[in-house]
């Protein structure tokens, strides 16, 4: 039924997109055609992205899970350099960090904990990415905002070219890490149980791949009119730049990446859903802001990495939050429900910020 709905909003709000941005029809109207189309799409990336893990297994399905989530955002955080439009993106990147770690991460471990008393996942890599956490958002966030105090504009943009290139560096040797040089060292019980079930994917890597590429060209198209609609329905609706980033952007730019995860979580694959999660925050920390700072450079106004204090606290607060809770290795319901909790008190913040 879900995915029948799904269908129906691709055939319908793809022609409707294009038609309503060649006829200029309301803008308002068109914002809620765009992300209702954009969800949809992202739908179906998200089949696309479950059989590729079926195939793949649970780690690199995450990865591809999370990239192609993220890829989302990243098209729409690029048509908004392109207008100048730094504070939403910025805002986007906040509500990426936050999305994935409270929202994602937080509905996952909830919905699953309703079905399954306690839920386990690797806790070497729920390690390993805590260490990554607090430095790629902590470490590599807060390191701006401290020293482009004393600095100027350009000296500051300087700054976090030099940080997006360290990060990238990184981010790539992690997965180098992770995948080449120390696959399977540390193997959880659970990684061992998925490789002796077998399950069929929906799709052939073929068909996922082909989807995947029409539905990411898609998006792209749909995203550059999209970002034109911000400054109308901020107006009409009386929402900030910083909320249209880090709540709407956030959530419709992730939306593949939210269905799979607590999809994942349902069936008991703690390991793909906590992947998409976590490995997707670390996707936007260190390789899609720094992609942003970098790919800003080719446009009139750069971006820097430097964020508004309430977006620094409340990434930091998420950090910190996701670590103690995630460490152990398990998770229940009321672990979800804290971290779910968290995010609404810091939606309504920036609501009414």
């Amino acid at each position: 039924m879900v995915n029948k709905i799904f269908f129906f909003l691709v055939i319908i709000g793809v022609p409707l997109s294009v038609a309503g941005s060649l006829l200029h029809w309301s803008q308002t109207l068109m914002f809620v055609v765009y992300c209702l189309t954009i969800v949809s799409l992202a739908a179906y990336m998200g089949r696309a992205t479950e059989s590729l893990a079926v195939i793949s297994g649970p780690r690199i399905g995450g990865l591809l899970n999370a990239t192609f989530g993220n890829a989302v955002e990243l098209i729409i955080s690029i048509f908004a350099l392109k207008e100048g439009l730094i504070e939403i993106v910025l805002a986007s990147l906040t509500g990426s960090v936050l999305g994935n770690l409270l929202l994602v991460a937080g509905l996952s471990f909830f919905v699953g904990g309703l079905k399954f008393k306690r839920q386990k996942f690797n806790v070497y890599d729920a390690r390993h990415n805590s260490g990554l956490l607090m430095f790629g958002v902590i470490v590599a966030f807060v390191i701006p905002e401290v020293f482009s105090m004393n600095m100027s504009e350009a000296e500051a943009i300087s700054l976090s070219t030099g940080i997006s290139i360290i990060l990238i560096v990184l981010y790539l040797a992690a997965l180098f890490f992770k995948l080449v040089t120390h696959r399977g060292v540390y193997q959880h019980v659970s990684d061992k149980a998925d490789e002796q079930t077998h399950e069929e994917p929906e799709w052939t890597s073929k068909k996922a791949i082909l989807v995947l590429a029409l539905s990411t060209a898609a998006v792209a198209y749909v995203s550059e009119s999209l970002v034109h609609t911000f400054e109308t329905v901020g107006d009409t609706f009386g929402w900030s730049e910083l909320f249209i980033g880090v709540i709407i952007v956030a959530i419709v730019g992730n939306a593949a990446e939210h269905a799979s995860a607590i999809i994942m979580a349902y069936k008991n694959k703690m390991d793909v859903a906590v992947e998409i999660a976590v490995g997707s925050t670390l996707q936007v920390a260190m390789f899609v802001a720094p992609i942003l700072v970098l790919i800003s450079l080719f446009f009139p106004v750069q971006m820097s990495l430097v964020f508004t204090l309430p977006e620094l606290v409340t990434m930091v607060t998420a950090v910190l939050l996701t670590i103690v809770i995630s460490n152990d290795g398990e998770t229940n319901w009321f672990e979800g429900a804290t971290l779910l909790a968290a995010y609404l008190i810091m939606g309504i913040g920036f609501y009414l910020l």
